[in-house]
């Protein structure tokens, strides 16, 4: 896997996601659970003879602490991503399975006797209800945590130390009355599907996974738990927008002269209004740099301009536009204008980069100032004007 290293922005950065999205899906799943009065369960009828070991409760609470350090004991972007994404997918599998099969435990726990053991519980308790059960997500989890740290770990001792305490963190489900045995097998399957399904080398930054796993939330927490159909819109835009990342489908919110029919505004105004403050706070962020990057006297990059930011350019300018996700400043449209549909995140293909490359060789050649921009210019035009610049063209006219 490539070695660029993890930053600690990027460690904070996914931790806080999946801790977004287990806090959501995870409560969401309980307090229904709760409201509907559950009773069913999947205990087996020998279970009943297993014995209630009050000390499990240590490795079962350890879970939690796996679950932040491991973000931060990863060494590169690689690896974190990789982890990210399968802890949030199996995150989100087992909410839909909590909320479409609900579960209890099915017999009350021992008393404590021990009371350091007993304050534990007690705290277990406030935050954790006898619901969520099948599948187990501490199995799962442990399955993926293991499949992170492993490498890290060289010593053979402290190998076999971490996956003893890793599996004694799964049996601790069974043993502190958490889950019965066929949730251990069903986390176990999904811990397994998430390794399976999601492999290293398709842990680069998939953007339709993301748009995927937000749509996802927004249904389970907004739409089956708060019976919201502004939080069902919602999801059904993300779900949208993640099939045309998906498919690689630059053309899917069909804008034509910087701008986009109604239609697509129905169908997509939570995504366009979000970029549409993001450029904003951007903007304001900003606000005390130079907007236009003048990489030569006829090439210039930057974001999408404002109006009053558009006066800067000359009146012969020509505009290429790369952002797909935002609405043209009226004030760009009225120079030479032409758009090039590009996907935010994505890398652009050969084919589009060599037209997009044509037409700058084109426009300066003709000796006009050419300004490429994208949405919040830190990523698409930057790659474009340093393809230009790596082919040795000569830009002045």
């Amino acid at each position: 896997m490539p070695s660029t290293p993890a930053t600690v922005q990027h460690r904070l950065r996914h931790w806080l996601l999946n801790s977004l999205a287990f806090g959501l899906c995870y409560l969401t799943a309980n307090i229904l659970a709760q409201r509907q009065g559950v009773v069913r369960h999947a205990a087996l009828t020998f279970e009943a003879d297993i014995p209630f070991l009050q000390w499990m409760i240590l490795p079962y609470l350890s879970s939690g602490l796996f679950f932040c350090l491991t973000f931060f004991v990863v060494r590169s972007q690689d690896q974190l991503r990789l982890l990210s994404q399968r802890l949030l997918l199996a995150t989100v599998i087992a909410a839909f399975i909590f909320v479409l099969y609900p579960l209890q435990f099915s017999w009350p726990r021992p008393a404590i006797s021990s009371a350091w053991c007993a304050y534990l519980y007690d705290y277990l308790a406030l935050t954790d209800k006898p619901y969520n059960q099948l599948p187990s997500l501490h199995v799962a989890y442990c399955l993926l945590f293991w499949s992170a740290l492993r490498e890290h770990v060289r010593a053979r001792p402290l190998r076999m130390a971490l996956a003893t305490w890793l599996l004694l963190t799964a049996a601790s489900t069974v043993f502190t009355y958490q889950h019965h045995l066929l949730d251990v097998l069903g986390g176990s399957l999904l811990g397994l599907f998430c390794l399976v399904f999601i492999k290293p080398k398709r842990a680069e930054p998939h953007v339709a996974f993301y748009y995927l796993i937000f749509a996802s939330i927004f249904f389970i927490t907004g739409f089956i738990f708060a019976h919201s159909w502004l939080a069902l819109y919602i999801a059904c835009g993300l779900a949208l927008v993640s099939l045309a990342y998906y498919r690689n489908d630059v053309h899917f919110l069909h804008k034509k002269q910087g701008q986009y029919p109604w239609w697509i505004w129905a169908m997509y105004a939570p995504y366009l209004l979000g970029y549409q403050l993001t450029w904003l706070a951007v903007v304001w962020r900003e606000r005390r740099k130079p907007v236009i990057i003048k990489l030569t006297d006829r090439l210039w990059v930057g974001r999408r301009l404002s109006s009053r930011e558009a006066k800067q350019l000359p009146p012969d300018c020509s505009i290429i536009d790369l952002a797909n996700e935002l609405s043209e400043t009226p004030a760009l449209r009225k120079h030479a204008y032409k758009h090039f549909p590009l996907l935010d995140l994505l890398k652009p293909g050969k084919q589009v980069s060599d037209e997009i490359l044509q037409y700058m060789r084109q426009e300066i050649e003709s000796g006009k100032t050419v300004y490429l921009h994208c949405a919040m210019g830190y990523s698409r035009c930057i790659l474009l004007a340093k393809l230009y610049m790596s082919q040795g063209t000569n830009s002045r006219p």
